[in-house]
């Protein structure tokens, strides 16, 4: 029986974990490189480790505290073979498969050749598009589409780079691309004495970098003969290894076909959903059957509909870079929803972890009514500090598409423009009035010199005070001026300032009574309304000279650690060379020359971490006038981003 649990993770999973030990009766041991977790203080008990990669130190970890149980939740070491034996041999509980099911499911090239020979459909053949994927790993890292023949070589190095940064193994492999597939993943769960259980289905085709962003349970508009056929696949597949414990077996679905994607031998992130439909707790049976209990004749049948959405510190309209800072404000109503969350206001986040915040979960009687009650918990949510997807979440969730069931894996790249400006226009400039009356009240109030004059007052009553803030790439020059003591603005037709009271703002548009929250912050204004939150940085005035950029500036496009430099100061470029690559959150990103010229200055070098707008290089483009002789490699010769090791490997997810 197990008395005392360490978990080898951090975030929200682990918190997850220690919520259902606590319902058990069962001590946590948390693990921590940073004391700042807040897992940390759900832990009865915490260690510090260097890395969560480190399993011998996490062992230890486990034995000095007297645990006698390790959980590895998902990413790190969950699907690691070698740390699964490791842990048995140091006499402790693993909560998870065997490492023999864990060793076959995790190389996907051996995977496919053991559920093919189960009579599991999978995908073959070379012909473009093709999508490359890593072997040893998932979670979108080193995945790359491939459309045409002369890109193949440089996508190739590229994920490999990638996926050895990620995973510690650069092998990957081909598969046909489906771009107008589903995808779609069975949940297992399976004991000691061969039973499996097939828990239902779950649609995860909204994507972006091949990493889900929403998933669905049951997955929606299945016939009854492809929904039985997956869960028929995904028996033989979990019976192939003999599986014991969570799993969950993916699938990609095109029209009435149906293609094995990989095993993922280990509880996914969107297990809540699957939870949520079944009333089932899959840690607490993942601990139950770790203590040798055998399930049951047939799991509960589903009952209603789940949405989970993921909030990840990422810009959607900058190709979704990490983001990092503290977060100010975090507060989501979970009075009709369920969170799982990782991050609290005060939280810093920063490059080395995957880029997810939290999970927001919602269920109801059917589709509709789970999408309303996610939706209204989105709409309602007050998050400030950094740029999250919030916003893209809260558009997909009304996308007539999405709403009607019509979803697949590209879905997304066809609608993005469309969901990160559903947030823009209307809804901002209101946020943006009210961020300025607001201000300038409190700005007044709070005057220790002439505190008496009005807000806004000035002493040529012809000319309106102006503030401008900026939200995304757009500005809002705000104009508002005092009358009869009253704070007034012409600038947004048919909206006007009703009152002032406090932090809260009431303005009308057009007869309709809106109600936002300012709250001043160092560098802007935190604006919560009926539309949403929002972040405004206030624009000065004066243009600091300091900040004007040379001609040709390569900037950072996302805060990470500089890990290739493929080029020398006086070295010669084309546009679209490879300049250097950025890592965070495990992504890599390879920023190219804007144009032909010379590298005139290269101000960092590998293992420098750098912030989102650093100037990098220089490129000269008045020496593009000689003939370009660049000396620049081609991509799949460059030195591996790989040789440069990472602060600390993220959790990979799926």
């Amino acid at each position: 029986m197990i008395g005392k649990l360490l978990v080898a993770n951090r975030g929200e999973i682990a918190v997850r974990i220690f919520r259902t030990c606590r319902q058990s009766g069962i001590s946590t041991v948390g693990v921590y490189a940073e004391i700042s977790d807040l897992h940390v203080a759900e832990a009865d008990v915490a260690v510090e480790v260097e890395s969560f990669l480190h399993g011998a130190k996490i062992i230890e970890a486990a034995i000095r505290t007297g645990a006698d149980a390790i959980h590895p939740g998902y990413g790190f070491l969950s699907e690691n073979a070698a740390f699964a034996r490791d842990v048995l041999a140091a006499g402790l509980i693993w909560i998870g498969p065997d490492p023999d099911a864990i060793e076959a499911m995790g190389d996907k090239i051996r995977a496919k050749k053991l559920v093919a020979a189960a009579g599991v459909p999978v995908l073959e053949g070379g012909s473009f598009p093709l999508l490359i994927k890593a072997a040893a790993g998932g979670g979108g890292r080193g995945m790359r589409v491939v459309t045409e023949a002369e890109e193949l070589e440089p996508a190739l190095a590229a994920a490999e780079a990638e996926a050895r940064s990620a995973f510690g193994d650069g092998t990957v492999f081909t598969e046909p691309y489906l771009p107008l597939a589903r995808h779609i993943e069975v949940q297992v769960l399976g004991d000691a004495a061969g039973r499996i259980w097939v828990v239902g289905d779950r649609d995860c085709s909204v994507q972006r970098r091949h990493q889900k962003i929403v998933e669905e349970a049951p997955a929606p508009g299945l016939s009854g003969e492809t929904r039985a056929a997956l869960h028929r696949h995904a028996r033989n597949a979990a019976e192939a290894v003999r599986y014991r414990g969570a799993g969950t077996v993916e699938f990609l679905v095109d029209g009435d076909r149906i293609f094995f994607l990989e095993m993922n031998t280990r509880l996914q992130v969107e297990h809540p959903v699957t939870e949520a439909v079944t009333g089932l707790d899959l840690v607490a049976w993942q601990l139950a059957i770790a203590e040798g209990r055998e399930l049951g004749d047939a799991p509960p049948e589903p009952s209603g509909h789940a949405v989970e959405v993921r909030l990840y510190a990422e810009d959607p309209a900058r190709d979704f870079a990490p983001q990092t800072g503290r977060i100010r404000a975090f507060t989501i109503d979970t009075s009709c929803v369920r969170v799982d969350a990782g991050v609290a206001a005060g939280s810093q986040v920063g490059i080395r972890y995957d880029a997810m915040l939290a999970k927001i979960i919602a269920h109801g009687p059917d589709r509709n009514a789970a999408i309303r009650l996610l939706g209204d918990a989105l709409r309602r949510a007050e998050i400030h500090g950094l740029t999250t997807n919030l916003g893209l979440l809260r558009a997909i969730l009304r996308d007539d598409d999405f709403l009607a069931g019509r979803v697949d894996t590209a879905l997304l790249d066809r609608r993005l423009a469309a969901w990160t400006s559903a947030d823009r226009d209307h809804p901002v400039r209101k946020a943006a009035l009210a961020a300025a009356v607001g201000s300038a009240v409190r700005t007044a109030v709070s005057g220790r010199v002439q505190s008496r004059i009005p807000a806004a007052w000035r002493n040529v009553p012809s000319q309106e005070r102006v503030r401008t803030y900026r939200c995304g790439d757009a500005e809002y020059p705000v104009t508002y001026t005092s009358r009869g003591g009253r704070l007034e603005s012409s600038w947004l037709p048919g909206v006007s300032v009703l009152g002032i009271d406090g932090d809260r703002v009431v303005l009308d548009d057009h007869g309709v009574r809106e109600s936002y929250r300012v709250t001043v912050v160092d560098g802007g204004v935190d604006v919560d309304g009926p539309d949403g939150s929002y972040d405004l940085r206030t624009v000065p005035v004066f243009t600091d000279p300091a900040a004007n950029l040379a001609a040709g500036s390569l900037l950072a496009s996302m805060p990470g650690l500089v890990v290739a430099v493929h080029v020398e100061s006086g070295q010669r470029v084309a546009a679209g060379d490879p300049v250097m690559v950025l890592e965070a959150m495990k992504m890599q990103q390879t920023l190219t020359a804007p144009a032909d010229g010379m590298v005139a200055s290269l101000s960092v070098e590998v293992g420098r971490q750098v912030a989102a707008g650093d100037v990098l290089a220089v490129i000269d483009s008045a020496a593009s006038a000689v003939p370009s002789t660049s000396s620049v490699p081609p991509a799949s010769t460059v030195p591996s981003a790989s040789t440069v090791p990472p602060a600390d490997p993220s959790s990979s997810r799926s």
